[in-house]
């Protein structure tokens, strides 16, 4: 089997490398535009050859598409049709950490296209595209399908993600800080007795204690794909859910909430340079970026961990035999120094590649059954049991705590 992996970042970089032990795997190509980047990766993995490509240019991503089996999309969101678009075209199944932006005339018409017009055209050329593969989402996706499981009636879900680590060395986000703030930026959607809507940014705040956190946290509402997965396969999946929110809090968060209130984190266009620019892309670019390679992880540690406290936690609030119940879904997976002490890579390198990797896992050992184009949250319990069996191999493991 041939894969092709495009983006060599924090995602895509784990990938390959766990490719390497894939014994239906005989050659990995990563592609990225960053060509030192490249050529570092592919000379670390002997199954790997690198190639350093525009993913603007549609003509560039078709042609490496070329004899693939399959594509996994690890670039930023705005390359994402591109990439969709010549997978397609080349006949190739697709995996995507996210989804793709510039489909449609909103966020959700977009995604509306993909799970319609899309699955149609993937199942036409007998290959699958699955997409929202990461953490959340990704294995939260899986973690709300094993946690409705123990309610008869679902009334609400809320997928819970607090990142608090924090270090000396100033470090707001531990992956993009362009897909970060510009999530911070968009409108959130939830389902709200059982319809779409938008939320505020920062808005409708709940506070959770874990065990494990060790202090009383605030999550927020917070633009992401969970709420609309959920809320579109609430009949069919969860229960008949009415009220689905995703809910983020932690160091980020609390960096992001700063910038918002004082109207920085805006995409007001402004000139800096005589070069017109907005707001969000001018604070962006003065923020630094999220550790790639062992040495910049080892430098940020080496300054001082202060905490690496977070939770994964899916929440559903149902019924159970008559009465109210509350099941929590834990997802744990290690923190910062273990991640470096043991793999060399931070905790979302970590966390967000394995997560990834284990759905690559699943196309490469041929356990996905299925044509067209689906959403994470959309895989039989088979595929979900095989998943987090190997999940928790790697010490990424759940637990569930039910409350009367």
């Amino acid at each position: 089997m041939r894969v092709l992996v495009l983006g060599t970042g924090a995602q895509g970089s784990t990938v390959v490398r766990n490719l390497e032990n894939e014994p239906n795997v005989t050659e990995i190509i990563c592609a990225d535009c960053d060509e030192q980047q490249v050529r570092r990766l592919a000379s670390s993995v002997s199954k790997a050859t690198g190639r350093c490509i525009d993913a603007g240019n549609y003509d560039e991503i078709r042609r490496i598409m070329d004899g693939c089996d399959l594509v996994v999309n690890a670039l930023p969101l705005e390359y994402g049709k591109n990439v969709l678009e010549a997978a397609l075209d080349a006949k190739c199944n697709y995996q995507d950490f996210a989804a793709c932006e510039g489909i449609g005339d909103s966020w959700e018409d977009g995604m509306e296209i993909m799970l319609t017009e899309y699955d149609k055209r993937f199942r036409e050329i007998n290959r699958l595209a699955l997409i929202g593969t990461g953490t959340a989402p990704g294995i939260m996706c899986i973690a709300a399908r094993e946690a409705v499981k123990y309610v008869d009636k679902a009334e609400t879900i809320y997928i819970n993600v607090y990142d608090g680590v924090k270090t000396k060395d100033f470090m707001p986000f531990w992956w993009s800080p362009h897909v970060a703030l510009n999530d911070m930026i968009d409108k959130p959607v939830a389902y709200i007795n059982g319809k779409l809507v938008n939320t505020e940014p920062f808005s409708m705040p709940i506070t959770r204690e874990y065990d494990y956190i060790g202090k009383r946290i605030t999550l927020v509402e917070h633009a992401h794909d969970e709420p609309f997965y959920i809320g579109r396969n609430r009949k069919s999946l969860f229960k008949n859910v009415k009220n689905v929110h995703f809910k983020y809090g932690g160091t980020g968060v609390e960096f992001g909430k700063k910038l918002y209130d004082e109207g920085k984190l805006c995409r007001d266009v402004v000139k800096a340079d005589g070069v017109e620019t907005t707001l969000n892309d001018e604070l962006i670019a003065k923020l630094p970026r999220a550790p790639r390679n062992p040495e910049e992880v080892k430098a940020i540690i080496d300054d001082g961990v202060v905490s690496e406290k977070s939770a994964m936690v899916c929440e559903v609030e149902g019924v159970k035999s008559g009465k109210p119940v509350t099941v929590e879904y834990h997802v744990h997976a290690p923190g910062l120094t273990w991640a470096y002490n043991n793999y060399g890579v931070s905790h979302e390198q970590y966390t967000t590649g394995n997560c990834g990797f284990l759905f690559t896992r699943l196309f490469v050992n041929n356990k996905l059954n299925h044509k067209g184009l689906i959403s994470s949250d959309m895989l039989s319990d088979c595929e979900n049991r095989q998943y987090l069996k190997w999940a928790e191999q790697i010490n990424i493991t759940t637990e569930v705590r039910i409350k009367h």
